[in-house]
């Protein structure tokens, strides 16, 4: 006996996990909502086992819906790969893509490739999971991401690394902080100071503890933090400086923070790519890997990020980072 049920109830239980509600999932797959409630409850019926648990404020997976979600998202995917085989990706196209990132990678350069991939493919959702660096890992590992962008995962087995650029650490501080004033400093000047630190849970952290075994520390941080946004907002509130990525600083007219080079030694980090060894991406998520190696090959990534480089706007706020 064949299951009856179609592509189009798999769109409607898709597109209401990913959006949580009946209304909102009826509009993305553009019906009615009593259309798309038939759907669901044509497939709940061909499976025999009920997928949501719905109640008038909210809708949420059942444990058989939650075990059924994986595999009906690997059937569409699956679909999604063979009709790029007789079709190109267009406009028309419906479909979604997930890419994990740091958030300072998500504010130097994502917002410019999301608006591209919208205006060609506006009927492709993008959700972006702004994350660490360790959690992009896992999320790409796992499966929740198409892919990731971050700078850890060169030295993992299960997953593809691909270099799209190098940044180094700066000195994070008010612009009436005593080291504003030089040109470069030192980790040891630094450390003169007070600072604050990320925790061992963060990759920064990790990086940074290979990179200066030899530094000798003078007094612990004034403050540990697992985000580099929080270290900025402490340090905007004067609460002593902090070694930061480049990409993380807010751009050179933020009229409280400034940045100065790290030296002895310069200590920088690799930005890439990171895809799951193996697994090959779906149609809409290639598009995406695609436009962001377009734009490393046209320059942006191909030297090394300062604060304030132009493949940013300068601004004054204060922006998110990891």
């Amino acid at each position: 006996m064949g299951v009856n049920f179609d592509l189009n109830d798999l769109q409607a239980f898709r597109a209401v996990v990913e959006l949580g509600s009946f209304r909102k999932a009826a509009e993305s797959v553009n019906i009615s909502q009593p259309a798309l409630s038939r759907r669901i409850d044509k497939l709940e019926e061909a499976l025999g086992v009920r997928l949501f648990d719905r109640t008038t404020r909210s809708v949420t997976l059942t444990t058989i819906g939650r075990v059924f979600a994986p595999s009906a998202e690997q059937l569409l995917d699956d679909l999604d790969v063979a009709l790029l085989g007789i079709r190109d990706v267009s406009s028309s196209r419906l479909g979604h893509v997930t890419i994990a990132c740091v958030p300072s990678v998500a504010y130097y350069f994502l917002p410019n490739v999301v608006a591209s991939y919208h205006r060609r493919f506006p009927r492709i959702r993008v959700k972006l999971l702004d994350t660490s660096a360790n959690e992009v890992l896992g999320a790409v590992i796992s499966g929740e991401a198409d892919f990731g962008v971050s700078f850890l995962g060169s030295q993992e087995s299960e997953v593809e690394f691909k270099v799209l650029l190098q940044e180094r650490f700066v000195v994070a501080c008010r612009r009436d902080h005593p080291l504003a004033r030089k040109k470069r400093v030192t980790w040891n000047e630094l450390y003169e100071h007070e600072y604050v630190s990320v925790d061992k849970t963060s990759g920064n952290r990790m990086l940074l503890d290979q990179a200066l075994s030899a530094v000798s520390v003078r007094a612990p941080s004034v403050v540990e933090t697992r985000h580099v946004t929080t270290m900025l907002g402490l340090i905007e509130a004067g609460l002593g400086v902090a070694a930061v990525p480049s990409m993380a600083m807010p751009g050179r007219e933020h009229h409280v923070l400034t940045s100065v080079p790290l030296v002895d030694p310069v200590v920088k980090r690799r930005v890439g790519i990171v895809t799951r060894r193996g697994r090959s991406l779906t149609p809409a998520a290639q598009q995406f890997y695609d436009m962001i190696m377009a734009m490393k090959r046209g320059g942006m990534g191909t030297g090394e990020a300062e604060a304030g480089d132009a493949g940013r706007k300068p601004t004054t706020r204060r922006k998110t980072a990891s």
